[in-house]
């Protein structure tokens, strides 16, 4: 078992890990938004990646989600947890609030870019329920004990379950979209984390986006008073407890027995006839593919 943690905003690093050695993989797509840091956390074999690179030099429209999932697949990761800084759409989500999302809601123009499948292989997954549910279980579970264990988190809470829609950006919404999204039910907003739940259940990767409130969408009234001096000082809080749920993620790693459904992902998913499927999209995806295409 080896633990993938993806950071976003705010988080570009993560602390204890030892043993640490830095990974540039190669992929078919592509360089991931930066090198992997490798090594052990709680005994635990884990690899991170930032997200938008250590600078926060790469927008949510330019991330490279193929070739970050990718290379967590060439590096053995068998569950990735997403940290993502989020905007609340519901009153009782307030920032410094963590939120396990179970579903999420499209509305980019990308889907092309968010499967392996194409160029001569047709494929579907089942994608009913996009997270896993002993991921979730667990980074519920680790986030709760770290709220506890923290003094400075005292006014966070866990919130199990959220649909998760991911705009496009890297504009805000609108106050009329935003009042839209809540009419729907939707509960937090982001930018980044659809792609990333798609592709880790095309590799058979079990996924989990952990939601940190920074702040309210434009759609609360009192959101022309809130500065950016208040979102960054959620950002820095947020990191901190973020790092917290990782660590703590890591030390509960035997929850995960991979009883789900996401290692056989692809079982039934693959529609093309192998004999059909070009050479060279063979090669490049065989570390996803591969076991169903001897």
């Amino acid at each position: 078992m080896k633990l993938g943690f993806i950071g976003g905003s705010g988080l570009y690093q993560i602390d204890g890990i030892e043993k640490i050695k830095k990974a540039i993989v190669k992929t078919p797509f592509g360089e991931p938004s930066d090198e992997f840091i490798t090594g052990k956390l709680s005994g635990t074999d884990v690899v991170f990646l930032p997200r938008h690179g250590k600078g926060h030099t790469i927008l949510p429209g330019e991330l490279n989600h193929k070739a970050n999932i990718f290379a967590m697949k060439k590096l053995g990761v068998t569950h990735i947890f997403s940290i993502s800084a989020v905007g609340s759409l519901k009153e009782k989500l307030v920032p410094r609030d963590v939120v396990i999302v179970d579903q999420y809601f499209d509305r980019t123009k990308k889907s092309f870019e968010h499967t392996f499948f194409g160029n001569g292989l047709v494929g579907h997954i089942a994608f009913g329920q996009p997270v896993c549910p002993e991921a979730a279980k667990t980074a519920y579970e680790a986030a709760k004990v770290s709220i506890k264990e923290s003094p400075e988190a005292k006014r966070s809470k866990v919130h199990n379950g959220g649909t998760y829609i991911n705009m496009e950006g890297p504009a805000f919404s609108t106050k009329a979209e935003s009042n839209s999204y809540r009419s729907l039910g939707f509960d937090v907003i982001g930018m980044t984390n659809l792609g990333e739940a798609k592709l880790a259940r095309e590799a058979e990767i079990c996924y989990c986006t952990i939601a940190m409130v920074t702040d309210f969408d434009c759609w609360h009234p009192d959101h022309d008073h809130v500065t950016v001096e208040m979102i960054v000082g959620n950002l820095i809080a947020n990191s901190g407890l973020a790092k917290k749920i990782i660590k703590k993620i890591a030390s509960m790693s035997d929850m995960l027995q991979r009883k789900c459904q996401c290692p056989d992902a692809l079982k039934c998913a693959i529609i093309t006839n192998k004999n059909f499927i070009p050479s060279k999209l063979k090669r490049d995806l065989k570390p996803i593919i591969g076991k169903y295409i001897i």
